[in-house]
């Protein structure tokens, strides 16, 4: 049976991913971040998944659930890596605490890191191994090759994965180990919702971007509405691991066209467009 480690796997992309691999003949080794959600999704998606219980910041605990993977994969090698598991900060720079700004770059690149360190002998970069070389697939965002408003920690992180899945997809070619991304645009997973909207706006009273947050959450409320169903993500990462040639990234995007026409503008154009649409300027 093929193996693959998918992160975040409790809801959105993740869930949909281990579900649609399980249901091709797939054993999903899946991480969650507690053991109330490792026993809800396996209940759910049956033997052939095995819960990690690991937060990808926690580098001791990413390398302890290679074992786990390994006790039961023997020497063969996965099939892939995905790495899912994300979430999103919002805020002014002014108003962004360091810390926050961190814990957005541990999660969303260092996590990452973490993960592909731990899993790369599994993957193939161990040559004694059987099988075909495993592919890394990253899930990065538009947001990686556009910056918002009030995203700057979370464009931070995308675009610092763009980055790093160039560098190590180079490198890995030593092993055969493909690395693709796939960029989705707004897909109906919770990652906004995780933010308290009214919360967020109040600490907004006595500052000149109120208005401007405030419209900024209503508009990712309906860019998630209007949004991808995460199955979607899924079917692209079930292809991409079964597909022998694959483009090195994928955009996934339902705003595709509005996207694509604002990066046709110059930038000073751009800036003012969006600026104006989210009343930073009313010029």
């Amino acid at each position: 049976m093929k193996s693959i480690v998918i992160t975040g796997t409790s809801t959105g992309i993740g869930y949909a991913s281990s579900k649609l691999f399980i249901e091709n003949g797939y054993q999903v080794f899946g991480s969650v971040r507690n053991e109330a959600d490792a026993d809800k999704v396996s209940n759910e998606l049956g033997s052939n998944f095995v819960p990690l219980i690991f937060d990808v910041t926690d580098e001791a605990a990413v390398k302890s659930s290679v074992k786990i993977v390994e006790d039961q994969i023997g020497d063969q090698k996965l099939s892939g890596l995905i790495n899912n598991a994300g979430l999103g900060v919002m805020g002014t720079i002014q108003s962004l605490s360091a810390e926050q700004f961190k814990y957005q770059f541990d999660v969303n690149v260092l996590g990452v890191f973490h993960c592909c360190q731990a899993y790369l002998d599994l993957l193939g970069a161990d040559k004694n191994r059987n099988g075909d070389p495993g592919k890394i697939i990253n899930i990065s965002s538009i947001s990686g090759e556009i910056g918002m408003p009030f995203m700057s920690a979370y464009n931070m992180s995308k675009f610092g994965l763009e980055g790093f899945s160039e560098g190590i997809r180079r490198e890995l070619l030593m092993y055969g180990i493909d690395v693709v991304v796939i960029a989705p645009g707004p897909v109906k997973t919770p990652i906004w919702k995780k933010i308290n909207q009214k919360d967020e706006v109040q600490r907004y009273d006595n500052s000149d971007f109120r208005e401007s947050v405030s419209r900024a959450m209503k508009m990712t409320e309906k860019m998630e509405q209007a949004g991808c169903e995460p199955s979607v993500i899924a079917e692209r990462a079930l292809s991409i691991i079964e597909n022998t040639k694959n483009k090195t990234r994928y955009r996934i995007d339902p705003t595709r066209m509005q996207n694509i026409l604002l990066q046709l503008f110059p930038k000073r154009v751009a800036d003012r467009m969006i600026a104006k649409r989210m009343k930073i300027i009313n010029k």
